[in-house]
């Protein structure tokens, strides 16, 4: 498929769907070359569903209890992916592990609400992440939108945006400007990675012009 040709994704995603309000936004208004093929999801009682169901987006619904490990959980995941033939998995909010395999290699992303490699990893999600980050006294933080491992918030960083944390902030104002910054640099990625211009050597990821 050549780089300049709109890329099907699917969305991974465990709650609200903020993160997938945001991608399908973002293509409406020409500002990410894509649209969605389908939408997972971890919880079925993931608000993210019902806006699924508004806006006729093909959803599922796979949760981690069904599965004996890790392995088996992943392989329902990306079974689904293959059925849509999409060219990428974007997760957003997404709370379960998965394990990639070899075909996804290097196409699933995720979006942190920090500055990996503070304040990320097993627990650190949402609002956890943010009040954490205020509990440290941390001066800044913000996003970062990274390639997808077999381990949480770990794989190669794609790209970052940093927040000034404010004196007179709670978790709930420091959340909100990060999700602004995530906003702009999630699509922005995105579309780096569709138009082929990341190429990866050991955990650097070189971006062309």
């Amino acid at each position: 498929m050549a780089a300049s040709e709109e890329k099907k994704i699917a969305v991974l995603i465990s709650g609200g769907g903020t993160t997938l309000k945001n991608l399908i936004s973002k293509i409406d208004a020409g500002m990410l070359n894509a649209h969605v093929g389908v939408v997972i999801s971890s919880d079925p009682n993931a608000g993210g569903l019902a806006f699924c169901a508004e806006v006729d987006i093909p959803s599922k619904c796979i949760e981690r209890q069904g599965f004996d490990s890790d392995a088996e959980f992943s392989e329902a995941v990306f079974s689904v992916c293959r059925e849509f033939s999409v060219d990428y998995v974007v997760m957003g909010g997404f709370l379960k592990r998965v394990v990639i395999p070899n075909d996804f290699a290097n196409r699933v992303v995720n979006i942190h609400p920090s500055l990996i490699p503070s304040f990320c990893g097993k627990g650190f999600y949402g609002h956890h992440v943010h009040k954490a980050v205020l509990e440290y006294g941390a001066r800044m933080s913000g996003c970062t939108i990274h390639f997808v491992d077999d381990q949480y918030d770990h794989g190669p960083i794609i790209l970052q945006r940093a927040v000034l944390v404010k004196d007179q902030d709670t978790v709930e104002s420091l959340a909100a400007r990060v999700f602004e910054a995530e906003c702009e640099a999630y699509p922005t990625a995105l579309n780096m990675l569709f138009e082929g211009r990341l190429s990866i050597d050991g955990r650097t990821v070189h971006i062309s012009k």
